[in-house]
C-alpha cells in the first residue's frame, strides 16, 4: 500500500563521495604525475570513486584537470598573489614572491614545483586543447606580474625607466626555473639563494636607495 503522505523519493543514486576531497585528490595525482602521466585508474584510485563516478561528477578527465589546475591556483598556488596583493612596495612583493616560492616549491607534504608551470606543454595532438589552456594560465600569470610591475612604477618603488614586459618575463622565468628546480630534487636552501639573486636584480631595477633595503 502506497502511503500518500510520505516524502518523494529523489531520482537517480546519491553521491557517495566528497566532491571537494575528490577533486583534491584528484589535483595532488596530476600534480606528481602530470595530465597524460595520470591515467583514470591512478585518479579513481587516489579519489577512492569508481570510473562511473568520475564521469558523472566531472563529466571527462579534460574537464576534471581543468578543476584541478583551479583548486590548485585557489589554494597552494595562491601564495603569490597574496604577496602581489599584501605588500605595499612592488620590489618587496616580487622578492617575497620568489622566497615563498623557494619554499613552497620543496615542501614534504605535497607534490616539488608549481602545478602550473610544469603543466601539459608538449602532448599528443588529441590533448593540445589542454595544453593550450595551461598555457593561457602561465599568459595569465605574465599579465598579473607585469600589471604589478606598471603599478609600482608609477607609486615609484621601480624606476622610470623599467620596462615591465621584460621584468615580468624575467620574473616568470625564474619561478618558472626554481619550479623545475624543485622538482629535480634541489633543495629549499639551494633555491633560496637563487631567490635572493633574483632579488638583487629586482632591487636594480628600484627607485635611488632600494639596494639599502633588506629582503
Amino acid at each position: 500500500m502506497i502511503n500518500k503522505n510520505s516524502a518523494p523519493r529523489p531520482r537517480g543514486r546519491p553521491r557517495a563521495f566528497d566532491r571537494n576531497r575528490a577533486l583534491a585528490a584528484a589535483t595532488a595525482a596530476f600534480w606528481q604525475l602530470g595530465y597524460e602521466g595520470a591515467s583514470i585508474a591512478d585518479l579513481t584510485t587516489a579519489m577512492g570513486i569508481t570510473p562511473q563516478s568520475l564521469y558523472a561528477a566531472f563529466t571527462s578527465k579534460a574537464d576534471l584537470y581543468r578543476e584541478a589546475l583551479q583548486q590548485y591556483l585557489a589554494n597552494a598556488g595562491a601564495f603569490g598573489v597574496r604577496a602581489l596583493e599584501e605588500e605595499k612596495d612592488a620590489v618587496i612583493a616580487f622578492e617575497r614572491l620568489l622566497r615563498e616560492a623557494a619554499a613552497e616549491y620543496t615542501r614534504n607534504d605535497q607534490p616539488r614545483g608549481c602545478m602550473v608551470s610544469i603543466a601539459v606543454s608538449a602532448c599528443a595532438v588529441e590533448n593540445a586543447p589542454i595544453a593550450a589552456h595551461a598555457a593561457a594560465l602561465r599568459a595569465e600569470l605574465f599579465d598579473l606580474f607585469r600589471r604589478r610591475i606598471e603599478r609600482g612604477i608609477k607609486e615609484r618603488h621601480f624606476a622610470a625607466g623599467t620596462d615591465p614586459a621584460a621584468l615580468a618575463r624575467y620574473v616568470q622565468v625564474i619561478l618558472q626555473g626554481i619550479s623545475l628546480q624543485a622538482r629535480d630534487g634541489a633543495g629549499k636552501a639551494e633555491l633560496l639563494a637563487v631567490a635572493a639573486v633574483a632579488a638583487a636584480e629586482l632591487r636594480r631595477h628600484g627607485t635611488l636607495g632600494r639596494g639599502k633595503r633588506k629582503s
